[in-house]
Parts: C-alpha cells; structure tokens; sequence
C-alpha cells in the first residue's frame, strides 16, 4: 500500500465527482433503463417469482394465432367478428368480472363498408350487423364493467368508430405507453391532458374501478390509489415491476372461450374471471411487439391458462422471446397498481450521490493499491453493491446500477492514469536513480516516506559475508582490461544473484571482494542459515564457472570466505551530502578476518562460532580450531560448513570425525597421536594437513607446560 499526500487525495476525490457527474449526466440517461433491465433479470435468475398465477387480480382474454387458425374466425376479417366478440364478453361478465378493457380497437365497422354490391354498398346490405355488440358494449359501460382503448396522437389517432363510442359514451381511455429513447418500455403514464382535464390511463382507470375508488393527484402532483401512493421519478409516470417476466399473468385464448360459450360451460366462466380485471388484446407474433425491462432475459406472453373447449397448441407454455404482447405492459401495469408494488426508483440527486461515492472509493483504492489490486477492490465492491442492489429490487426499490459501477470504473482507470502521469513518476524516478546503489527495501522505506534518505543507523542482529578472490592479483597482470572487466562482472554477477536469492545485501564491491549482510535492511529471523546457504552454492557456482565457462576455464580461480555473526550498526553512513546504507561494527571486522584466515587452513569458508551455533540445526559443521584474529585478543572457536544437514558424503563424515578426533589429541597435548590422525585423512584434506604440520612441530619441539590451544594468526 502505497503512501498518498494531500495532493492524490484531492485527485480522487476531483476524480470521483467528474466520473459520478459525467455517467449521471443527460447524454448517459440510458443507463438508467439499462439498471432496471439487469435488476430485472439478476432478480428472475437468481431469486425467480414464486407467485402462483392462478392468484393474479388481472387476466388477459388474447385474440392469438390460434384465433385466427380457428372456425369461424378463420379467413374471415375481423370486423366480422364483433357478434363472437359481444358474445364472450356476455359471458366474462356473467362468470363475475370486475371489469374489461379493450386493448385492443376496432376503428371501423362492416357496416361502415363502402365495396359495391349489387346496386349498392356492401355494408348497406349488412345494416345492423353489430347491433348486438354495440347493445353488449352499452350494457357493460352503463354497468362500469368496461373501457374501450384508444391511442392518443397528434398526427394519426386510432379511436374505435363512432357507434362503440357513443355505445360506451365516455368510456375510453388512452392505451399510450412511455417509450424511453432506446425503445425500451420501461414506464407508463399515469394520465393524460384531455380538453384541459387529467384523464386516467386504462391501467389506472381499470384499477381505480376493480377497487371501487378514483385516483387521487395531490398538490405535488403525486398520484394515490387507495391509500397507496404511485411512486415514479417522472412525473405522472409508474415505473413497471416485471417480477415474473410475464408469466405471472393467466391468458385464455379467444377461440376457447368462444368454443366454452357454444359448450355452455358457465361454470368456467365462473372459475376463470371471477372477481378479475380481464383486458382483452392481441398476443400474435407479427403485430404490437413490446421491448421491455425483461429484454435482456426474455420474457413470456403470459401463462397458458387453462382450456375449457379447444385443446392447447403443442409447445405454447414454452414460447419466449425478447418482446411480449402490448396487453401484457397494460396487465402489469394494472397488477403493479392493486398489489401496491411499482418500482421506486431514486431521484436525480440520490442517484449522482450514490455514483460519485461509488467513484471516489474506486479512486481512493487506485492510489492506494497497485493497479491489478484496486481492480480486484472495485471488482469486489461492484459484486457487494450487486447483491446489495438485488435484495432491495426483490423490494421494489431500484438502486441505481450500472451508473454507480461505470462511475467506479471510469475513477480507476483515471486514477491508475493520473498516477502514471502523475503521482507515479517521481516514484519511478527515485527507484530508477537509486536503483543500482541502494537496497530494493531503502528504496521501499524512502518511496513510502516520501523523504530521501538521512544520515542514521540502528543496531541489528545480522551474518556479514566477505568473499575475495584468492591470488586474483597474479592472474589479473596477465589479462587486457576489457577482459579482466568482462571476467569480473561475469564472477560478481553470478555471486551477487546467489547472495540476493536467499535474502542478502550486497553492501560493496571493493576490487574482486563482495561485502554483504543478511538480516539487513528487510528483517530475516534466519539470516544465518541463509548467508551458510548463500556461501555454499557460491563455493559449488564457482566452481561450476571454473569448469564449464570459458572466460573462467583454465585460470583456477578460488575465493574464500567468511560469515559471522552478531549486533551491528546498520543505516545511511557517511558524509551529510554523501552516504551509502551500509554497516559497521567488530562484527564486520570479524568476518573479514576470517575470511583471510582461511588461507591458513585451506579451506573456502569460515565461519564463527555465533553463525554455527544459529544454524547448526541446519547444516553439518566441523570444528576447525580456536584462533585469535589480528585486532582482537579473544580467541574464538571457527568452523567449517560441510553440506546441509543429512546431505554430507561418507569421504566428509570420515574426514570430520577423524579431524575432531585429532583436535582432541591436539588439545590434550598429545601430538604425536594427532599427527598421526591428521595425516590419515591429509591427503586430500587441507585443514588435516594443516594440522599434520603443526602436530609434528609440537611433537618435535614441545610447548611449555601454560600452552593454550589458541592458534594466533597473524595475517590478515
């Protein structure tokens, strides 16, 4: 996590309005709708609709292909059907309806017809033939049981002829529906301005009527229906709550029921429309094709209900498409209306709150977080906030959607970019100009503090590592520079890889010789057993280099080395206009000693007593000796690291047995015994034959009687 100032707090808050306000402006209102339509389908695909149809207060009586495909409707027009038509209206209406509407119009009559006929027109001929629909049309209005549809236009509107309206008289209302601009039917109009006067629209009047009460529309111009107020963030508008994409709505086919009255079946007119709201209207797959809020997961043209005369078209429960039958807008709207549950949706202001706190928070976690993490945060956010928006549509309130999400992805994309234009850019320089002289988490502390680094240090628990090339100088005479330079960067190179891949710092190159330390700057409870692990694969890569690189081949270079371990000063030292992150303490001193003492016993690294006994667990040691060091008068125990732990050859274990056995002999003055046993295994042992010499000496010329097993070294 990043640190962040005044300035990137700012930023993501400037970021978080202008994205809230951009995606909630005009030109983005579809994203509105576009809410409501995925509300609508995570709703049905995740918590479905468990409403049994059969308890809808509305039913849709729909003239469908069937209709058309049956005797007597079958090729004949449909202004002839008007004597069927008054007849199952008789029968809804005797079954115990509450009311009928028409979605469905008629603006002309058979009698109206003007074809010639003989010495005169066709409908002259055919006088009176829809004088019993009219009489059934008359009947019903003077009862309130019906309203015939009309649609409102300017330019070109479709009204029933004139004879159903004066049957009815005022009994027409408007079947006009809210087409937002992507021609989805979202909303519907609660009323309209006919003659200066508010007229219901058809679902509002049906309703008003089943329920015995008129709509009331308060000074804020907020509409009630029995105590319930119509919520709607247009005005006059009711936002449609599709909650079982259609199928929760029954629909008999006309030709049925037409068939029923030919069987004289009342009883299933009895069981099917009593007490409902019927509206009758067309349900064909050519002609008033709604898109809806269902658009994006299909939607149903209602359940098949069931039959009382004709049998049902095979596969006629399965159809779904992405429109529905414009009669089915009305029958939600009408369901909405008596179940007291249209959407809420929230205004304007709520809507631009919510989506500039949803930006700001994306912003925030892109300054906060690398990029890939404030993806997942937003991601995790936009899931939380789905969940949330979903329970509370089950509710019929409708949380804005995909504003409040677009809104967060639009701040942390901008986010991500202002920091890389930005923000980013002196981070990125301090890493690039520090890069090769400080260590990666100096830089991490300094980038995170936002101050360059100080003079200053803290005593540490740490292992130095000191390398150097043994015998370099005489090989070195002897190369050009250009080849000397390439054989020492290959060399540092492969052993600074090494030091760094088990948690080193490198702290200095000082001609061949490599000063390092574990335990520091980042934190390493194990530094010793990484710097021992460190030592051993540089001896093994070193000598993998002599025998298999070219540059290296032939030249037998060697190096040795020496670990230890213990407190030391480590920090930015130096000058105040010039420091490096190093280290200082005996600790540091000791190590290069030792790793100089090695020369004496032939070996290639050397560690101190404190460094062995912290990872002795973890590797086979060897005693080597007690030594005192040039600069220090105390003598300290010295090891050899063979292999890790169970890892060690037979040829090892036999040399460091044979080795402690001598040491012992050695220590107890015996040294014609420890001679012998050094020189057993000297042949192809170092430090045995080191000890061989010195055992023979002493048994030559024996020490006085206060001798100490102390080998004081006096090279560096």
């Amino acid at each position: 996590m990043r640190r962040i100032g005044r300035r990137d707090i700012v930023a993501a808050l400037l970021i978080g309005l202008a994205a809230g306000a951009a995606v909630t402006s005009p030109p983005l209102q579809r994203l509105q709708g576009l809410s409501l339509d995925i509300l609508t389908a995570l709703r049905w695909k995740l918590i479905g609709d468990r409403r049994d149809p059969a308890t809808s207060p509305v039913v849709v009586v729909a003239i469908d292909g069937a209709t058309y495909d049956t005797p007597p409707f079958k090729g004949s027009p449909t202004q002839t059907w008007t004597r069927e038509i008054g007849r199952v209206l008789g029968g809804i209406t005797e079954g115990g309806a509450k009311v009928i509407g028409f979605d469905v119009i008629f603006p002309s009559s058979i009698e109206q017809s003007e074809i010639p006929f003989g010495d005169t027109s066709f409908g002259s001929r055919v006088r009176g033939f829809d004088r019993d629909y009219l009489i059934a049309l008359r009947r019903l209005s003077d009862s309130g049981k019906l309203v015939l549809g009309e649609i409102l236009s300017n330019d070109h509107p479709d009204r029933p002829d004139r004879a159903q309206q004066l049957a009815v008289k005022n009994n027409i209302r408007a079947l006009n529906v809210h087409t937002d601009p992507d021609n989805v039917i979202r909303r519907t109009p609660l009323s309209f301005l006919i003659e200066g006067q508010p007229v219901p629209a058809m679902a509002v009047e049906l309703a008003a009527r089943s329920l015995g009460l008129e709509p009331e529309t308060g000074p804020a111009g907020v509409t009630s229906l029995s105590g319930y107020t119509i919520p709607g963030t247009l005005p006059n508008t009711l936002t449609l709550n599709f909650r079982g994409m259609g199928r929760d709505i029954p629909a008999y086919s006309f030709a049925d029921l037409r068939a029923c009255i030919e069987k004289g079946d009342t009883d299933f007119f009895h069981r099917a429309f009593d007490g409902k709201i019927v509206l009758l209207g067309s349900v064909l797959t050519f002609e008033d094709r709604k898109l809806t809020s269902m658009h994006l997961s299909r939607a149903h043209d209602g359940t098949p209900a069931a039959r009382c005369a004709l049998p049902a078209p095979a596969g006629a429960a399965r159809e779904v498409r992405s429109g529905i039958a414009g009669v089915f807008v009305h029958a939600t709207a009408v369901r909405n209306l008596i179940e007291h549950d249209a959407i809420a949706e929230l205004g304007s202001p709520l809507r631009l709150i919510l989506a500039i706190v949803f930006a700001a928070i994306a912003a925030c976690a892109a300054c906060l977080l690398a990029p890939t993490g404030a993806a997942i945060t937003w991601f995790a956010l936009t899931v939380t906030y789905t969940a949330v928006a979903v329970a509370t549509f089950t509710h019929a309130v409708a949380l804005p959607l995909t504003e409040p999400v677009l809104a967060g992805l639009t701040a942390l994309a901008m986010m991500i970019g202002y920091r890389f234009v930005v923000a980013d850019r002196e981070e990125r320089f301090l890493r690039k100009s520090f890069a090769f002289y400080l260590a990666p988490e100096v830089i991490d502390s300094m980038v995170a503090s936002g101050k360059m680094p100080v003079l200053g240090g803290e005593m540490r628990n740490i292992t130095m590592f000191f390398s150097d090339l043994s015998g370099f100088s005489s090989i070195a005479e002897k190369m050009a520079p250009a080849e000397l330079v390439a054989l020492m960067n290959e060399y540092l190179s492969a052993m600074t890889d090494i030091i760094e891949g088990h948690g080193g710092y490198v702290d200095k190159y000082i001609g061949d010789s490599i000063v390092a330390m574990f335990g520091a700057p980042a934190d390493d409870p194990d530094h010793a057993r990484h710097a021992v692990a460190a030592a051993l694969q540089c001896r093994d890569r070193l000598e993998a280099l002599n025998e298999n690189h070219p540059a290296f081949r032939g030249r037998g270079l060697a190096h040795r080395i020496g670990l230890n371990s213990g407190e030391a000063v480590v920090g930015n030292i130096g000058s105040r206009r010039r420091f490096n992150y190093t280290v200082m303490s005996d600790t540091v001193n000791l190590a290069s000693r030792l790793e100089g003492a090695n020369k004496y016993f032939g070996t290639v690294i050397m560690a101190s007593e404190m460094t062995a006994n912290q990872s002795r667990d973890a590797y086979v040691w060897r005693e080597l000796d007690l030594v005192r060091v040039q600069g220090r008068d105390e003598p300290i125990r010295v090891y050899e690291p063979l292999a890790e732990k169970n890892q060690e050859t037979q040829q090892q274990s036999i040399h460091a047995a044979t080795y402690a056995k001598g040491l012992a002999y050695w220590r107890a003055r015996d040294f014609t015994k420890a001679a012998e046993l050094f020189e057993s295994a000297a042949g192809d042992d170092p430090p045995c034959e080191y000890f061989a010499r010195r055992a023979r000496a002493m048994a030559a010329n024996p020490p006085l009687p206060d001798w100490a097993p102390v080998n004081t070294l006096e090279g560096k």
